[in-house]
């Protein structure tokens, strides 16, 4: 019998998980285990639109058990990887007992956290668009500042509260403000106290451009788009501070007046001012990942945080485990190979990390991890998006529909596309809900348990 353990159960690790049971469906002599956090996989690129109300919560979340067939499935904690022993333990609750996993094989696919830089105060105070709970905190945040500034009575102060900070140019920074500003839009009608130009949608991004990575033309015409439809642009920006009232912002070239912003708060124009600080009582932040902390702390070796593998994927000084996604990256001594941390790459990775696990299995000839990009497409509200694959490029509408159809067909579950579908089609035809649901998550106490409380899983 040979284990094969998988951590994560994001795009990396439930890819390699199913790629490993097609393999070995009906083999008994080999034992697959998957560890998640979370008893569901997370269809992230959707997030934007759960903060905005276009889709509703659970249609873009599929229950990990309904996908799989043969593997045992595991919700819990990470607390320890030991490579030298083969085992890995989780975290015991007051109501369980934490576990002891034995392997022969294993596969980290952790993913990655939000990246603050060391600003413990824009930690502290900001909001992040990382998993289902972010999204709908950050949509009941909205429409609470909604509720407030239509009885404020200090016009100042209710600038501040309809002001939005978004940090971040890249693909979830650039859709969660269209979002945002879309949805903001279409439900100020419920309030008649705010005059439309006290709302404000502001993208700030530290490069000179936004969507690095699209070609330029293409991300130039997501910019003009985004500031024609109101939002303000901040380029060659880093935010330095935020208290919850204010937001300071520092430039990164030695140029006063670099920042692209619709200073006169008229939609369709846009010129070079000199920025320094916001007021905002909101700053959502997407302006970049880092390894978790589980990975830094471990004992594999690391390059920047993220576990080093050779081209096989497999961990250098542990061939016999497989890190990929996020968490991974080419050790530099070998190759000098980089790939963007996307969810592309991910399920690439897991695909070739199956298919070694399977030829290690049979003393067979690993695969050497290479990848050519296909493309890549982004939205940027108002049924408006970006599009560029195999070199064609596709700016509006089309390339919109482009983005949906592509996305649609990568959620796993046929009743949730459906339902995603269904959300569209009812946006289509009926207003903005405003509801704001006042959930409150009783967290499990994690009272942890000492080993000798933890059962052993062989």
């Amino acid at each position: 019998m040979k284990r094969i353990l998988i951590l994560g159960g994001g795009f990396a690790g439930l890819e390699c998980c199913l790629k490993l049971e097609s393999y070995f469906q009906n083999n008994p002599e080999i034992e697959l285990t998957l560890v998640s956090e979370d008893n569901f996989i997370l269809f992230t690129p959707m997030l934007p639109q759960v903060a905005s109300g276009t889709i509703e919560t659970r249609h873009i979340v599929t229950p990990i058990r309904t996908l799989i067939k043969k593997t045992k499935f595991y919700e819990g904690k990470i607390k320890y990887i030991d490579p030298h022993g083969k085992s890995v333990t989780l975290y015991g609750t007051n109501e369980n007992r934490g576990m002891l996993i034995h392997y022969d094989f294993l596969v980290v696919a952790l993913g990655s956290q939000t990246n603050f830089f060391g600003m413990k105060d824009v930690e502290e105070n900001s909001y992040k668009m990382n998993t289902i709970n972010d999204a709908i905190i950050l949509r009941n945040r909205i429409i609470d500042l909604m509720e407030q500034a239509e009885n404020e009575t200090d016009p100042i102060l209710r600038k501040a509260l309809l002001k939005i900070v978004v940090v971040g140019g890249g693909f979830a920074g650039v859709e969660t403000a269209g979002e945002l500003n879309d949805f903001i839009t279409d439900v100020s009608e419920y309030y008649p106290s705010i005059d439309e130009h006290d709302v404000k949608v502001v993208l700030v991004e530290a490069s000179t451009e936004i969507l690095n990575g699209f070609p330029q033309k293409l991300a130039g015409f997501a910019k003009e788009k985004l500031v024609e439809r109101g939002i303000d642009v901040i380029l060659d920006a880093g935010v330095t501070s935020f208290n919850g009232k204010e937001v300071l912002l520092k430039s990164n070239s030695n140029s006063e007046k670099v920042l692209l912003s619709d200073s006169s708060q008229q939609k369709g124009h846009a010129e070079l001012v000199e920025i320094n600080s916001i007021s905002s009582r909101t700053l959502v932040w997407t302006a970049g990942i880092t390894p978790t902390d589980l990975i830094k702390e471990s004992l594999f070796n690391t390059h920047k945080g993220r576990i080093k593998v050779n081209e096989f994927l497999q961990v250098v000084e542990f061939p016999e485990v497989f890190a990929i996604g996020d968490c991974s990256t080419f050790d530099p001594e070998l190759t000098m190979k980089k790939f963007p941390p996307t969810a592309q790459i991910a399920e690439a990775h897991a695909k070739i990390a199956a298919s070694n696990l399977k030829e290690l299995l049979k003393g067979g000839t690993l695969s050497k991890f290479d990848y050519s990009w296909k493309g890549q497409s982004a939205i940027i509200g108002k049924r408006t998006g970006i599009a560029s694959f195999f070199g064609i490029n596709i700016a509006g509408f089309l390339a919109y529909l482009l983005w949906r159809n592509l996305y649609l067909s990568k959620i796993r579950s046929s009743d949730k596309k459906f339902r995603v579908w269904l959300d569209w089609t009812l946006d289509l035809f009926f207003k903005r809900d405003i509801s704001r649901l006042k959930i409150i998550k009783k967290e499990r106490s994690l009272d942890y348990k000492e080993l000798d409380e933890v059962d052993d899983v062989w």
